[in-house]
């Protein structure tokens, strides 16, 4: 999650302790705005298009770099790019511990590891190919791209709540045979990997063995689009990052999961199956970091069973856990979906800005602690049907 810490605001400049323009009499302008003589918009500019920056070789995603550019001050916005990246590197650098961007580069090394070592099973799942890996009906939609499409595919069983039939079986079996391939390819050569997050002890993250540009393209293309439509509160449409995992459950490997929020302002969880009893899960009514341990109310209670190909798309702050999977083995898919661009001020936003990405990317590698999801169950009285109250 963000850093809740307060963080006063800041009037002036940035930093510097020059005046006016900064340059001193009779000497030529320099080549490159320097981070001492801009001052940062303090809310986004929501008109301005960004530029992508996956090529940038930092320590940073370059989703922040994105973000970032769009509290750049007017000046800079019509500056060459690599001008405007040098110029974000400097204020980045200021905001950023050494400390933290020691284990961002550690999972950089872990990734380039993985990646220029394992062989994939089906190449064709690094790529996104809608006719072979959804159903009909939902390209349908999203090529209609209207919020009557959508409406017309899924279902809202409990208010926040949206199920749909996503995936075709030939694309989970793919899927399946994938992990499977990746999970012994590491036991074989005796490498520890990093799990999904802080509460799941058995999965993998797929972003880390190749997977991650079908997926954000999945995010971006396929996604965002329903977002916009279903959560526009919480920057739906401005979906920017992204976290996508399989989890594992049952016998010898997770049999139910805690109470909890997710790390994300939507999460997609879709079934990728096998054959299991149980594992319903529980959603129990969205709150803020606030009131997260709040009582529920009796009309947020909803249990939801799986299917596989059948997704859910709920908020990240939707509380919920899975009851235990009695029977069988349980896979699912989730991709926890980002937006940046929700925070709107500065220095408050802008240090969760500089933070967020980094400290998730960190908290991937469990050496240096998994990506986070907040447990909520402490304090709850639990039942024999439900986990809260």
């Amino acid at each position: 999650m963000s850093l809740d810490g307060a963080v006063d605001r800041r009037d002036g400049p940035l930093a510097g302790n020059g005046s006016g323009n900064g340059l001193a009499k009779g000497k030529a302008a320099p080549a490159k705005p320097t981070y001492a003589d801009r001052r940062l918009r303090l809310n986004p500019n929501t008109e301005h298009k960004p530029e992508r920056y996956d090529d940038v070789q930092s320590d940073f995603d370059p989703a922040i770099f994105s973000s970032l550019e769009r509290h750049l001050p007017p000046s800079m916005l019509e500056v060459p790019r690599d001008v405007k990246v040098q110029f974000m590197k400097e204020i980045l650098s200021r905001y950023l511990p050494e400390g933290e961007r020691i284990r961002v580069q550690r999972h950089k090394e872990y990734r380039y590891k993985l990646m220029s070592a394992y062989q994939p099973l089906h190449k064709e799942l690094y790529n996104l190919h809608p006719s072979a890996f959804f159903m009909p009906s939902f390209v349908k939609a999203i090529n209609d791209n209207t919020d009557e499409s959508f409406r017309n595919i899924l279902s809202e069983p409990s208010p926040g709540i949206y199920t749909f039939s996503m995936l075709q079986p030939s694309f989970c079996e793919m899927l399946l045979d994938e992990v499977d391939n990746f999970e012994k390819w590491v036991n074989t050569i005796k490498f520890k990997i990093m799990r999904p997050n802080t509460m799941n002890k058995y999965g993998a993250v797929l972003d880390d063995f190749g997977l991650e540009a079908m997926l954000n393209k999945l995010m971006e293309e396929y996604i965002s689009p329903m977002a916009r439509v279903f959560f526009p509160e919480i920057g739906g449409s401005t979906l920017d990052s992204h976290h996508g995992f399989v989890v594992e459950y049952g016998k010898d490997k997770d049999v139910e999961l805690g109470f909890h929020v997710d790390d994300s302002e939507v999460t997609l969880n879709v079934c990728l199956g096998k054959d299991f009893s149980g594992g319903q899960l529980f959603f129990r009514g969205v709150r803020c970091d606030k009131h997260v341990n709040t009582e529920t109310q009796t009309e947020e209670i909803f249990d939801y069973s799986h299917v596989p190909g059948q997704a859910v798309l709920h908020l990240g702050r939707h509380r919920h856990g899975a009851l235990p999977t009695t029977s069988g083995h349980r896979i699912n898919m989730l991709l926890w979906c980002r937006s940046l661009q929700r925070d709107e001020e500065i220095p408050k936003g802008f240090l969760q800005l500089v933070w967020r990405v980094p400290a998730r990317e960190e908290r991937k590698a469990a050496s240096v602690g998994g990506h986070h999801q907040t447990d909520i169950s402490q304090g709850f009285r639990r039942s024999q049907h439900v986990k809260v109250p």
